[in-house]
């Protein structure tokens, strides 16, 4: 099979770096197109990110990435270079990690899907786009259906945007979604999640506000944690979505000193039908969605995993289960105020940023979308 050329957007930032490592050895993709801010452009890839290469999955200068090592960095503000790489082959669609201002982000994300390049996107900019899906593969993979008519709102030929949400959701979303389509109505959610110090990018938080501390503050995210879900829960309603009523949600998010790995304490509140503690394991063990049913090769084989010691899950132990995109679930009990609680991780620069990306990726070509 003839690899896909894709490119990378934000190269040489933290997610960046991770999207090269993670797509090393990837069956359907190769990168073979890199691009950042003006800064990093011209130089070669290797030189561009220099002593801050921080993927956490092999080495720049090794075996994993020699090709991207090679490859010139261009300008990612201009998108005629992107254009001419697809008319020699060496670009398909590109993934975006750019850091840059939200609107700026946006508009720049427009910019290639107007000439044609298709954007699977890790940035915040077109969360809320109306006709703009937001992927989790394994909950909603039926809201890439609106990208024809996204296409057709903006006048768009070849190109569109897709996006993943923040990765402060992806430990309970999935558990969250098993337990709806198995029937059982979730009313009220209090999440508190513990978020590791590589969601704030490099150089990321100050070590003297980190060592021995917890941040109670990361901006914007408490809106996320609690708005996000209900746009992935909603349903395509003529030209966008339409947000699911509930659940409602109510976030404290804390950023904490671990490198890898977001954590997320739930209490969930059902509605008139309640499940048991058992009737909950036997979900969340089952639980098979459509990336499975594809073998997409970024998806995990057992999306969630029910961890029955009494202290698991935990990030340095859990976050890189099954290539770091499953979901680790524990201290399953019933809850003093709401009816059950319990606790997730999964790893937010993989499953969270890179490996979601990637993996919606692989969903958008099995649909027809990327190819």
């Amino acid at each position: 099979m003839e690899k896909i050329p894709v490119g990378i957007l934000g190269a040489t930032g933290m997610v960046g770096q991770q999207y090269i490592a993670l797509l090393a050895n990837h069956p359907w993709f190769e990168v073979r197109y890199v691009a950042a801010s003006p800064r990093s452009a011209g130089k070669v890839y290797q030189e561009a990110v220099g002593g801050r290469w921080n993927a956490t999955r092999g080495d720049l200068g090794g075996p994993n990435s020699p090709a991207v090592a090679s490859l010139t960095v261009e300008d990612a503000n201009d998108v005629s270079r992107a254009m001419a790489a697809v008319k020699r082959g060496d670009l398909a669609f590109v993934f975006s990690a750019l850091e840059m201002e939200k609107d700026e982000i946006k508009h720049l994300e427009e910019r290639y899907a107007a000439a044609g390049i298709p954007v699977v996107s890790n940035a915040s900019a077109n969360r809320w786009t109306g006709d703009v899906p937001m992927l989790i593969a394994e909950v909603n993979p039926d809201h890439a259906d609106i990208i024809p008519i996204q296409k057709k709102n903006r006048g768009w030929d070849k190109g569109f945007i897709a996006v993943k949400p923040n990765c402060s959701i992806q430990s309970y979303m999935t558990p969250l979604w098993a337990l709806l389509q198995a029937g059982y109505e979730v009313q009220r959610i209090i999440v508190s999640t513990l978020q590791a110090i590589s969601g704030a990018g490099y150089p990321g938080v100050p070590s003297l506000d980190i060592i021995d501390n917890i941040v109670p503050f990361i901006g914007g995210e408490e809106e996320k944690t609690e708005q996000e879900p209900l746009k992935i829960l909603g349903s395509i309603t003529g030209n966008s979505f339409t947000n699911a009523a509930g659940p409602a949600i109510s976030a404290h998010c804390n950023r904490v000193p671990v490198i890898d790995g977001h954590t997320a304490c739930v209490s969930l509140e059902f509605g008139a039908k309640k499940p048991s503690i058992d009737e909950i394991k036997r979900i969340w063990t089952s639980f098979k969605a459509l990336p499975q049913e594809l073998d997409l090769p970024m998806a995990p084989k057992q999306p969630i995993i029910i961890r029955e010691e009494p202290n698991r899950p935990q990030p340095r132990k859990d976050r890189d289960k099954d290539k770091g995109m499953a979901v680790s679930v524990g201290r399953l009990r019933p809850c003093n105020v709401f009816d059950f609680r319990f606790v997730a991780v999964s790893h937010n620069t993989v499953r969270g940023a890179a490996g979601g990306g990637i993996l919606n990726a692989e969903l958008l070509k099995a649909k027809g979308y990327l190819g």
